[in-house]
């Protein structure tokens, strides 16, 4: 009696992409008889995507707003001069307070640097209670202004030592100016992070921004433990370095903020949305407004805003009737 063996083949493929035009097959799993795996791509390809993945949300570039990617860019650059120009303010700094030298007291330069953090906490409250509820309006404003008082907190920071008399004032001032940034960066790259979350995946992106800042953070000292090593006794370079790094600096977060169509609406986008639909009876999209939006404060780009009329200036809502005056009422 003869008997007849079928043997069956099953074929599982694994596919990846972030859409169905960048799809890859990563992998074949079959078993005919036995279980067997065999890898697409090369193993250095494998090991770089997985790199690749450590700093980009899941799901890149579908999961994420199209401006996420030069926003990024400038935002790392911004980043990573910001970290060169730490270890400048912070070696003037340090030795301002006297490290290294023999007159100067521990208990003297612990009471100096408390005293400086001190100023920097009950500045970020006051700034939360006058601020906190126009960061998410105007992200792309507050988000320049932070770094602007950074910059100016680290040119304190430099300047302290070579006004011994008046040095716990200016560090003071350089610690409260830092403390507007800490509470106006951190509101706004919230604010960001929404806009940037097409899939629900805002902790994501907030994690691989950690993931890209560390990275920034590791280059960016040792590019300045290096420069600082090389400029060491030499004010003129240090100063040189200093204000070319700011230059920078200021230029890379006004580029990110201008690659930034954000889709909500606040008192400016609403105003040039409205009078472009009144004039031309056509709706502008959020990349079109984002063009036509203003990004420095008004005190500094009131001379451009001669030119629109804008809506917001005379129209105030959700204002309290209490602070209103007795000619408004």
């Amino acid at each position: 009696m003869a008997r007849k063996i079928f043997q069956s083949e099953v074929v599982l493929e694994e596919w990846n992409g972030s859409s169905s035009l960048e799809l890859r097959k990563t992998a074949i799993l079959s078993a005919s008889p036995s279980l067997l795996i065999q890898r697409s791509g090369s193993r250095f390809r494998l090991v770089g995507r997985r790199f690749f993945d450590a700093f980009v949300p899941e799901g890149f570039p579908s999961s994420v707003t199209p401006d996420y990617v030069p926003f990024q860019i400038w935002d790392s650059l911004q980043g990573l001069s910001t970290y060169i120009r730490t270890m400048l303010s912070t070696q003037a700094l340090l030795s301002a307070i006297g490290v290294g030298e023999q007159s100067a007291t521990v208990i003297g330069a612990t009471f100096q640097w408390f005293l400086r953090d001190l100023t920097g906490m009950l500045g970020g409250i006051l700034f939360t209670f006058y601020q906190g509820s126009n960061l998410d309006s105007n992200a792309k404003m507050w988000r320049l202004v932070a770094d602007f008082m950074n910059d100016l907190g680290m040119l304190m920071d430099l300047v302290s030592p070579l006004f011994p008399s008046a040095f716990m004032l200016i560090v003071c001032l350089g610690s409260l100016s830092r403390s507007f940034t800490g509470v106006a960066s951190g509101a706004t790259r919230a604010a960001l992070t929404q806009h940037f979350a097409l899939q629900n995946n805002a902790a994501d992106i907030s994690a691989k921004e950690g993931s890209q800042e560390t990275v920034a953070t590791m280059i960016g000292m040792a590019i300045g433990m290096l420069l600082a090593r090389i400029t060491m006794g030499c004010p003129l370079a240090i100063w040189l370095s200093f204000l070319s790094l700011t230059l920078f600096h200021m230029y890379a977060n006004y580029k990110a903020v201008c690659c930034l169509s954000l889709t909500s609406l606040n008192p400016q986008r609403c105003s040039i949305a409205l009078q472009h639909y009144i004039q031309t009876a056509q709706v502008l999209s959020p990349q079109q407004v984002s063009k036509m939006e203003h990004v420095l404060p008004a005190w500094a780009s009131s001379w451009s805003l001669r030119s629109i009329k804008l809506i917001h200036t005379r129209v105030r809502l959700g204002v309290r009737v209490s602070s209103l005056h007795h000619t408004e009422i």
